[in-house]
Formats: C-alpha cells, structure tokens, sequence
C-alpha cells in the first residue's frame, strides 16, 4: 500500500521536473534554438499550426533561424505572424528563406529572465509539495481504514518527505543551471 502511494508520488514529481524543464526551455538565453519558435502559431488552411509544422526551422549560426516554408504563399504568414509575437523578433525575408536574428540581451534583460526562471521553479517547489501532501492525506486515509499501521504510516510519510526532498534539489539544480545560463555572455 505504502510502496504504490511512493511510487505515484514519485512519478507525479517526476512529471513535474519535467513540466519545469519544459517551461525553461522556452526562455531564450540569447542563442538560436528552433523551440523558440514553438508557440508562434500561423493560419493554414484556417486551422492554426505551428511555425514548425508549415516549415522547416533550422539554426544558421548561433544568433539566426532561418525558416524555410513548404509552400510559397506561407512566407508572409509566418513573417507577420513573427512580427505579432511578443518575442521581439524582426524577421528578414529573401524569397523563399525567412531569417530570424536573435538580439542580444542586455544586462536588464537577463535579469528579468532570471527572475522569471526562479517564478517558474517556485512553481516547481509547490506543485512537488502538493503531490507530498496527496500522497500523505492517502497514508493518513489509509491509517484511519486501518489498512496499514501507525508505525508503517509513520515510515511512509518520511519515505514522502525524503523523495519531496530528493526532488525539490533536483528543482534547485535546474533552477541553478538555468540562472548561469542566462547571466553568462
């Protein structure tokens, strides 16, 4: 009983790391990444796509995309639509290639990036310690069914808190990470 609330505890934490890893992956450090583009959606045929599945994005040097659309007509589509987005991206078009130069941030910049990435582990720290206290609450029901004993309920919480615990360094060192990552030139 015990080992089934763990291992539900462990891979919901699990999921949880890798939604933050995810939510970092979209702040820019500055270098061409072709997820940066991800959330820019285009109109084609009337359904909104990505810019990724109406072309091909590829990284030309570290600070330029370049955007090779599938069909001739989505050039200036993906262009406005790059435009639109709160990236700050000016997109340059030369006939069929659209290319994407990457600003360099500036030290202001970066540090509203590294206070946004310590939002977004914060985030991370609590949605790990609501799934503790999931997988607490389902010891202490346990305890009052009877279906386990103090001493094993006891057991079971400090078994949650060292995996809360094991988790939450995991947060601290992405969120580390991450931090260097932006504030290096």
């Amino acid at each position: 009983m015990i080992n089934d609330i763990q291992k539900d505890a462990a891979i919901r934490m699990g999921k949880s790391i890798d939604a933050l890893k995810h939510e970092f992956s979209k702040i820019r450090t500055g270098r061409a990444h072709p997820s940066l583009l991800d959330q820019v959606t285009v109109s084609y045929y009337g359904t909104d796509s990505s810019v990724s599945q109406v072309a091909n994005v590829a990284v030309e040097d570290a600070r330029t995309l370049t955007i090779t659309p599938w069909e001739k007509g989505m050039v200036q589509a993906i262009e406005k639509a790059i435009l639109k987005s709160d990236l700050g991206l000016n997109p340059s078009t030369n006939g069929m290639v659209i290319r994407v130069p990457l600003p360099s941030l500036t030290e202001e910049r970066r540090r509203s990036l590294v206070k946004v990435v310590k939002h977004e582990a914060e985030n991370g720290r609590v949605a790990i310690r609501n799934i503790r206290r999931d997988a607490n609450s389902d010891i202490q029901k346990a305890l009052k069914e009877k279906l386990i004993s103090e001493d094993e309920a006891r057991s079971g919480e400090d078994k949650i808190q060292k995996l809360t615990d094991q988790f939450v360094k995991d947060v601290e060192k992405l969120l580390e990470a991450k931090e260097a990552d932006l504030l290096s030139i």
